[in-house]
C-alpha cells in the first residue's frame, strides 16, 4: 500500500521535501529545502530522522534547522562545504548553509528501518558524488533526489560533481530495474513513475 508524502517545495531552485507517516506515528523527512522548518511547524508536526538524498545547497538550507527540532540526520557524508557548493549559492545571493552535525552515516548495500518504514538504497552519483536515493519497499516508492526527474535526469555540468556517463549507468543499472510501476518523487518538480521514463525520458 502506498504511503503518500506530504509535499513541501521551497527556497531558490524549488526544492522538494517529503515528510512520511511511518507505522509507528513518527515521521521522516526527506531532504531540507529553505523553508521547511517553518512548514514543518505550522503543521506542528516534529520529524524524528532527516534523510538527505545529497548535499547541494538547497537540499540542506535548512538541515541544521530541523536537526535542532529533534531530529536524526542520515546522509551518505559528513557535512562539507565542498558537496554543498557553498560558492556558488552565495554568488546567486544565497546565504551561507549552517553546519550540521550527520547523526547516521549511510551505507548504500544495506537496508535502512526506520519505525516500520524499510527503505532499500542506491549511491547514484553522476549529479553529486554523495546522491542517494531511498526506495520505499512498502508503497513501492522512490524518493530520487536529484538523479531522476520527469522525463529529464540531474544536471552533470558542475565541476567536481558531475559525470553525465557516470549518472545515466547508475540509474539504468540501479533505477530502471525497480517494478516498472514504482512512483518516482524527485527532488524537483512532479513525481513521475519507472515505466514512463523508460518509455519517454530521452536521456535513457
Amino acid at each position: 500500500m502506498a504511503i503518500v508524502p506530504q509535499i513541501y517545495c521551497g527556497g531558490i531552485a524549488e526544492t522538494n521535501a517529503y515528510l512520511l507517516a511511518t507505522p509507528h506515528g513518527s515521521h521522516v523527512l526527506i531532504d531540507a529545502p529553505e523553508g521547511v522548518t517553518a512548514w514543518l511547524q505550522k503543521l506542528g508536526i516534529v520529524p524524528t530522522h532527516l534523510l538527505l538524498t545529497h548535499q547541494h545547497f538547497d537540499h540542506v538550507m535548512d538541515a541544521a534547522a530541523v536537526r535542532a527540532l529533534g531530529a536524526q540526520v542520515h546522509a551518505f557524508a559528513d557535512h562539507d562545504p565542498a558537496l554543498t557548493l557553498e560558492t556558488m549559492a552565495r554568488s546567486w545571493g544565497m546565504p551561507d548553509v549552517k553546519a550540521f552535525q550527520v547523526d547516521h552515516k549511510i551505507e548504500p548495500h544495506l537496508p535502512l528501518e526506520i519505525d516500520g518504514l524499510h527503505f532499500s538504497l542506491a549511491h547514484v552519483p553522476g549529479h553529486s558524488p554523495d546522491s542517494i536515493t531511498f526506495y520505499l519497499e512498502q508503497g513501492e516508492e522512490l524518493f530520487s533526489g536529484d538523479t531522476l526527474f520527469e522525463e529529464s535526469i540531474g544536471r552533470t555540468d558542475i565541476p567536481g560533481h558531475g559525470d553525465q556517463a557516470l549518472l545515466i549507468a547508475g540509474i539504468r543499472a540501479k533505477l530502471l530495474t525497480l517494478p516498472q510501476h514504482t512512483k518516482v518523487y524527485p527532488g524537483h518538480g512532479r513525481a513521475t513513475d519507472i515505466g514512463h521514463e523508460i518509455r519517454m525520458n530521452p536521456y535513457l
